[in-house]
This record gives C-alpha cells, sequence and structure tokens, in this order.
C-alpha cells in the first residue's frame, strides 16, 4: 500500500508510477491514520465542485498537528487557501480585483526588464545555479511589488516561505515545526511596520494588493486575517511560481526534441507552459474535508476524514489526457488541475501563466543550448514539486 508517511525508494526522483498503481488499484486509497488518497481527475474535479460535501477548513486537521496556540495554526487557519466562505469570499474578492487585466497589463513590462537583467547577470557564466539566479529570483520580485515590500527587504522571505509551506508536508521533525513556526512570527514582526505605513499612505488600489486588503469594502479582514494573508499572497505566489519555472526548463533539457520545437516555434510558449504545468505541477496535493459519510470506488469515507487530492496523479490520467506521459507543446485540450479548481481555483493563475511565459521563452531564447549538469536536487518534499538545486551549464 502506498503511504504517505514512508515514500517508497525513488519518489521524489519519479512520483509518477506511483500514482499511475494508485489510479488503476486504489483510487481511494486508505491510509494507516484513516485519511484517504484521491487521485483519478474525474474524482478531483468531483470534489473541487462540491463545496458542501467537501469543505477546506482544516482548523480539525491543523489543530492536533500544530496545537491551536501555535504560529502554523493561525496562519494555515487562517489563509485564502485553507477557508470556505465567507473570509475565502472576501479575501479572493479583493486578490482578484487587484490582478484585474489592466494590472496585469502593467506588470508585463517591468517583468520583461527584471527578466532580461536577470538574464544579462547569467550572460558572462559558463555555470549558473539557475533557482537562486534565475527561477526564484522573479516571483520574488513580482510579488514585493504588488504588496510594495521595500526591495532592500526581501532577502529572507524565501527562507520564511519555504519552512511555512513545508510545515504542510505529512510528516514534521521537531525542527521543521520549530522552523515553521519561528518564521511565521519573524513574518509578522517584517509586516507590521509595511501594513502601519500603508494605512497612513495608502497606495493605488487599482494595482497595490496590500492597499486592497486593508482597505476593503463591507466587511473589513481582522488583523490576524491582514497578517495571515499578507504572508500567504508572498508564499503562495513565490514558490509555486519558482517551481513552475524550473520544471520547465528541467523538462526542455530533458526532451530536447520538445526544445528544438519550441525553439522553431516561439509562439508555443503559451500552450507550452500549460503543458510544463500539467506534467510536473508545482503543487502535487492539496486537501479537503468530508461533511458527511461517502462512498468512492466501494470504499466507505466518514464525516470528518482528510482526504488527499493528488493533483500530481490527476494530471497524468489517461482517461482525461491521451498519453499523458507524453509532452505536447501544443497539447489542446488541457484542462489540467494544476491550479486546482472550483471556487478555489488559484487566484494568481494568470499571473503565473505569464511569468511562465516571459521566464521560459526569454531565457530559450538567450541561452537555446543550455544543459543541465551534475549537482541537481529535488526539494525532497511531497506537496510542492522543484527543486533546490537546479545547475545549468549555459554556453
Amino acid at each position: 500500500m502506498f503511504v504517505l508517511t514512508d515514500l517508497p525508494d525513488g519518489f521524489h526522483d519519479d512520483p509518477y508510477p506511483h500514482y499511475r498503481r494508485l489510479r488503476e488499484d486504489a483510487p481511494a486509497c486508505v491510509q494507516p491514520d484513516g485519511s484517504v488518497i484521491v487521485s483519478r481527475y474525474e474524482d478531483l474535479d468531483r470534489i473541487y465542485r462540491d463545496t458542501t460535501t467537501f469543505i477546506s477548513d482544516k482548523k480539525a486537521v491543523f489543530g492536533p498537528k500544530y496545537g491551536v496556540d501555535s504560529p502554523l495554526y493561525e496562519h494555515h487557519t487562517n489563509s485564502l487557501v485553507f477557508n470556505d466562505p465567507p473570509l475565502h469570499t472576501r479575501v479572493r474578492k479583493v486578490m482578484v480585483g487587484a490582478m484585474n487585466p489592466r494590472a496585469l497589463a502593467q506588470m508585463e513590462p517591468g517583468l520583461e526588464l527584471l527578466i532580461a537583467s536577470l538574464l544579462d547577470k547569467m550572460e558572462g557564466q559558463r555555470d549558473v545555479e539557475l533557482m537562486e539566479a534565475f527561477a526564484g529570483a522573479i516571483p520574488i520580485e513580482v510579488i514585493g511589488n504588488m504588496l510594495g515590500i521595500p526591495r532592500d527587504q526581501r532577502d529572507p522571505l524565501r527562507d520564511w516561505s519555504l519552512s511555512i509551506l513545508g510545515a504542510l508536508e505529512p510528516q514534521l521533525t521537531p525542527e521543521q515545526e520549530a522552523h515553521g513556526n519561528q518564521s511565521v512570527r519573524d513574518f509578522k514582526v517584517f509586516l507590521r511596520g509595511i501594513i502601519e505605513d500603508r494605512k497612513a499612505n495608502p497606495g493605488d488600489p487599482e494595482v497595490d494588493v496590500l492597499t486592497r486588503l486593508i482597505h476593503t469594502e463591507g466587511d473589513h479582514l481582522t488583523e490576524v486575517e491582514l497578517y495571515q494573508n499578507c504572508i500567504f499572497i508572498l508564499n503562495a505566489g513565490h514558490e509555486t511560481t519558482t517551481n513552475l519555472i524550473g520544471n520547465s526548463i528541467e523538462l526542455l533539457d530533458r526532451f530536447p526534441d520538445k526544445r528544438a520545437e519550441l525553439i522553431a516555434n516561439p509562439k508555443l510558449i503559451t500552450t507550452a507552459v500549460d503543458e510544463f504545468l500539467r506534467m510536473e505541477s508545482p503543487n502535487q496535493f492539496g486537501n479537503r474535508l468530508t461533511t458527511s459519510e461517502i462512498e468512492m470506488h466501494g470504499v466507505t469515507i466518514p464525516k470528518g476524514t482528510d482526504i488527499h487530492l493528488c493533483m500530481g496523479g490527476a494530471n497524468r490520467d489517461p482517461a482525461q489526457f491521451p498519453n499523458p506521459d507524453e509532452m505536447k507543446l501544443d497539447r489542446r485540450p488541457n484542462k489540467h488541475i494544476a491550479f486546482a479548481g472550483g471556487v478555489h481555483t488559484c487566484v494568481g493563475l494568470t499571473l503565473a501563466r505569464m511569468e511562465g511565459r516571459i521566464a521560459v521563452g526569454r531565457f530559450l531564447e538567450r541561452f537555446p543550448k543550455f544543459e543541465i549538469t551534475d549537482g541537481m536536487e529535488r526539494g525532497g518534499r511531497l506537496r510542492f514539486r522543484g527543486f533546490s538545486k537546479l545547475p545549468a551549464r549555459l554556453d
């Protein structure tokens, strides 16, 4: 049996054979703790749409995991992704409004300049570690700009993000839990001065997400909701997009014929980004909690069961994607669920696609003969799939 807390050897290098066996042999795989893994596309799609039977609120799960008085509990139970209406509705409305087409169009020239400057810095180097020099440097600037975080204060954000999101893994060491809790504390202290300044000096609400969060119409966010959703935006917008860019570049190295195809036809980059997202979803697992007893694939699932949504497996489901292990840069339709689904579809999906399209497209234009070299390291996490190190030779 596949057990989340006892992963088989080689899982992080290639989890997809394990996901295939789950889809075929145990589409509702009961875990030792009573939780259930669901891995077929059709099932995940139905769960995302049914917000009555399957809820996002995780207080019942995170209380025993972190302790109800811990910073990690406060953060994850107040952030957008682990909430249902009405909090989810209020915060999502604010964020959607700040990512309107006009605001995204205004971001694009600055994003082009940022990526060009990073590529310029790499131009004279033969060997580069791409996660630090490129993939991780892009979204932290974009999200930092959206919240108006001073550029010279952004250095600690990636470490805090990794430790807070890393605390969502099925198993934590005491050191990981302590680091996650301290990161939430440090993040709140960091944000205090920035939020107080923005209260006194509001920015343009059309493009300034923090101003919109502070000055919401109608029901205002509480102080806890405001701080924790600022942390959520910085974390979610940073980690997943970093992995999208890194995973995409590694895929182009792994499939040289597809690299050649994209070089020959650069306009494919738009559909290619969605295929990269499908094949190597930055977010591999989500969760829901059942509100009533249900039956799925012959398994009776009690009320209050934690459901693990295997997005990485569903995105390789042959019932939805013909030849799912083959990369098709022009795959259509491509209704992958790398951005989840239903009312919890990632609010930043358009921004993430834009970052991926420009970053990967411009990188390939500048360094068409790049090679990933020895020393590549996976992030080693179950929920989030990406690299901690991605060394490349550019010449």
